[in-house]
């Protein structure tokens, strides 16, 4: 799948704690954060990344692009 084709976040959900839970993708799809990471991972989504972070468990972060507007808890909300 080539750039252009790839989704891109628009949107995220948060539950009470902060943490991002569902993200919401530039075709209109609405995702859960694993179903997002498999699809980074798939390179169906751009301008993300999948890191194992200090928890040992798996992540999604914003790839570093100097434009902290676009980091995903920047992101707005749905």
């Amino acid at each position: 799948m080539n750039q252009d084709q790839q989704a891109e976040v628009i949107a995220v959900r948060k539950n009470s704690d902060g943490d991002i839970v569902e993200l919401k993708l530039s075709t209109g799809s609405v995702v859960d954060y694993k179903t997002a990471q498999q699809m980074v991972q798939n390179k169906e989504i751009k301008n993300l990344n999948v890191f194992r972070g200090r928890d040992d468990e798996l992540h999604l972060r914003s790839n570093a692009d100097g434009d902290p507007s676009n980091n995903l808890d920047n992101l707005p909300t749905f």
